[in-house]
């Protein structure tokens, strides 16, 4: 992963105990780097490190502290200068959700070594969406729901999200369905 998840999940510890919390987060992964590179690469078994380091030391699961990641990236990375590419995507949470995957290929030209899901989004009601994740990384569903719930946010929509398929039970991908207020277009993440 580049090293820009990384330094989010920095933001989302210091942001939660302090510097103090990140060293300790830090020495129980074994993570050794100072610093992480946002545009570099790294192993996406250092995040999934930090991500059990995190869960152990604040006494929650991997789950709960993907998604809190997961809505915390969103927020982020509208602060990191890519809200103004969230703001191209969709003035609407389904607009949004329908071009995700044309996002990640925007990104993946200043990231070539960029390994993005894959979503798939169906308007199944006037407030509800079906959303398809697919992805080489297993059980990253958690981190997908806190996404909505960021874009929720970013929205200005109470957003209600379940998940319907995973690939813990053998699914080839995983499948949420999202039950949002009507009403609210893109507040600038920034």
């Amino acid at each position: 992963m580049y090293g820009l998840v990384n330094q989010g999940v920095q933001d989302l510890v210091v942001e939660l105990g302090g510097e103090e919390l990140w060293a300790a987060i830090k020495q129980r992964a074994g993570v050794e780097f100072e610093t992480f590179v946002g545009m570099d690469v790294y192993p996406d078994e250092i995040t999934e490190r930090l991500v059990l380091a995190v869960s152990e030391t604040l006494g929650i699961t991997p789950a709960e502290v993907l998604r809190a990641f997961g809505k915390h990236w969103i927020l982020y990375t509208g602060r990191k200068g890519y809200g103004a590419v969230f703001e191209t995507m969709g003035r609407t949470l389904p607009e949004f959700l329908g071009n995700l995957d044309a996002m990640h290929a925007r990104l993946s030209l200043s990231m070539p070594h960029l390994e993005p899901p894959s979503f798939v989004c169906e308007q199944i009601g006037p407030n509800q969406l079906r959303l398809e994740y697919y992805s080489h990384r297993r059980g990253l569903a958690p981190m997908v729901a806190g996404l909505l719930d960021g874009l929720g946010e970013v929205f200005g929509l109470e957003v209600r999200t379940k998940q319907i398929l995973s690939t813990d039970d053998g699914a080839d991908h995983d499948e949420f369905v999202i039950d949002f207020d009507e009403g609210a277009e893109f507040a600038d993440a920034r």
